[in-house]
C-alpha cells in the first residue's frame, strides 16, 4: 500500500522591508510553516504596485502591493501584512490591499499581524497560521526572530562603519552579503550564537583606511524608507562612497523594543526610542500625531546633542505625519546647530538629482567640520 501523502506545508509571504524577511523566514520554519520570499523589490515590483494603487498613496503601500502580487504569482498560500491602530494610513493598508487583490482575481489568503498587541498579537498570528496552540514552540520562534533582527541591525551598523573607510569600494558589501547568507541558515538560538561571531569576523576582513576623514550622519524619517534600500535608492551605499558613516535612528529592532519586548526584559531598564522621543520632542511636538513624526523630531535633537555632523530625513510623498515633522525643522534649525536634509521619495524620484543633493549636503558638512576643527586648533594654540 502506498505511503500516505504528506500534508502540504502552508506557504506564507511577507512584504520586503530591508532584510526583515530573514528573521520572518526563520520564525516560520520554526513553527512548521514554509516561508515564501518573493523576489527582492525591483522596478517590476514598483510597476505592479503603481499600476494598481491610488495615485496619491505613499510609496511603501505601492511596494507592499507589488510584493504581494509577485508572491501570489509565485504560488503562495498566505500573504501576511503588519498593521497598526492610530492615525497613520498603515491601519487602512490591509483593507485596501485585500480588496485590490480580490478585484484583480488573486485568491491567496490574507492575514494581518497587529504588532502593537505585543506578544499576544504574535501568538494569535502564529495560532491562526498553524492551527496549533503551542506556547513553548511559539515562544522559541519569537525569541529567534527577535534575536535575528537585533543581529541584522548590528550587522547593518558594521557595514556602515566599514563602507565609510574601505580601501576598495564594494568590498564591505561583498562580506556583508556573505554574512547575510550565514544568518539565513540559522534555525535555532544555539546556531545563532555561533553565527554572530562568524558574521563579524567576516566583516572584519574588509581592508580599511583608519586615517580617512569620516562624517557621521543619522538617518530618520518613515521607518520603511529608512530601512529599505530600494525605496531610499540605497542612500547608505551612496553616502558610504563619500566617506559618511550612517546610523539609522529607526530600526526594526528599536520598534520591537517599543512594541513587543516587555519592560522587565530590557537591559538596565534602558530607554526605548519612543520613550526618548516623548522626552526630547518637546517643546516642538507635544504628542504623537501618527507615523514616525514624534520620533523624527526627537531624532534631530538627539543627533545634535550627540555632536553628529548632520541628519537626513527621508519620507514618502504625501505622508502627512512626515510633512508635519518637516514643517517643524525650520524652528529646530534656529536652536540647533546640526545641518538637516529632507528627502521626499516616490516612484518618480530621479537618481541624478538625488545624488547631487547628497553630494552638496556632504560638502556642506565637511566644510563645517573642518572650520570647527581649525577654530579649535587656533584656540588651543593661544592657550
Amino acid at each position: 500500500m502506498a505511503k500516505k501523502e504528506e500534508k502540504k506545508r502552508v506557504k506564507v509571504a511577507f512584504p520586503h522591508m530591508g532584510t526583515i524577511c530573514i528573521g520572518w523566514a526563520a520564525a516560520l520554519r520554526k513553527v512548521g510553516i514554509e516561508p515564501y520570499i518573493p523576489p527582492y523589490t525591483s522596478k517590476k515590483t514598483l510597476s505592479y504596485g503603481t499600476k494598481y494603487s491610488p495615485e496619491a498613496v505613499c510609496l511603501p503601500y505601492k511596494l507592499i502591493l507589488g510584493n504581494f502580487i509577485e508572491a501570489i504569482e509565485g504560488g503562495v498560500d498566505y500573504v501576511a501584512m503588519i498593521t497598526s491602530p492610530g492615525i497613520c494610513r498603515l491601519g487602512e493598508y490591509g483593507t485596501n490591499i485585500q480588496e485590490t487583490l480580490s478585484d484583480l482575481g488573486y485568491h491567496a489568503n490574507y492575514i494581518e499581524l497587529s504588532l502593537y498587541d505585543g506578544i499576544k498579537g504574535l501568538f494569535d498570528f502564529l495560532k491562526r497560521l498553524t492551527g496549533k496552540n503551542d506556547p513553548i514552540l511559539f515562544s522559541r520562534a519569537i525569541v529567534l526572530i527577535t534575536r535575528i533582527i537585533f543581529l541584522l541591525d548590528d550587522l547593518d551598523t558594521a557595514l556602515s562603519y566599514y563602507r565609510a573607510r574601505e580601501v576598495v569600494f564594494g568590498e564591505a558589501e561583498k562580506h556583508y552579503k556573505k554574512a547575510l547568507r550565514l544568518i539565513s541558515n540559522v534555525s535555532n538560538t544555539r546556531m545563532l550564537n555561533s553565527c554572530r561571531k562568524r558574521v563579524f569576523k567576516e566583516m572584519a576582513k574588509t581592508e580599511i583606511d583608519p586615517n580617512r576623514e569620516v562624517l557621521y550622519v543619522d538617518l530618520t524619517g518613515e521607518i520603511f524608507l529608512v530601512c529599505d534600500k530600494f525605496s531610499n535608492q540605497n542612500i547608505e551605499r551612496e553616502l558610504g562612497k563619500m566617506g559618511v558613516q550612517t546610523r539609522r535612528s529607526l530600526t526594526v529592532g528599536s520598534f520591537l523594543k517599543d512594541a513587543i519586548i516587555p519592560k522587565i526584559f530590557r537591559k538596565n531598564d534602558e530607554e526605548t526610542h519612543l520613550e526618548r522621543a516623548e522626552r526630547m520632542a518637546k517643546p516642538y511636538l507635544m504628542r504623537d500625531i501618527g507615523g514616525d513624526a514624534l520620533e523624527c523630531v526627537s531624532d534631530v535633537a538627539y543627533a545634535n546633542a550627540k555632536g553628529k555632523d548632520g541628519i537626513i530625513h527621508i519620507s514618502p510623498f504625501t505622508c502627512m505625519p512626515e510633512i508635519m515633522s518637516q514643517n517643524i525643522f525650520p524652528k529646530m534649525r534656529e536652536e540647533h546647530d546640526i545641518p538637516i536634509l529632507s528627502l521626499v521619495m516616490d516612484e518618480q524620484t530621479g537618481k541624478a538629482g538625488y545624488i547631487t543633493r547628497l553630494e552638496a549636503f556632504v560638502d556642506l558638512m565637511r566644510r563645517k567640520k573642518r572650520k570647527i576643527q581649525q577654530q579649535t586648533q587656533k584656540e588651543e594654540a593661544t592657550v
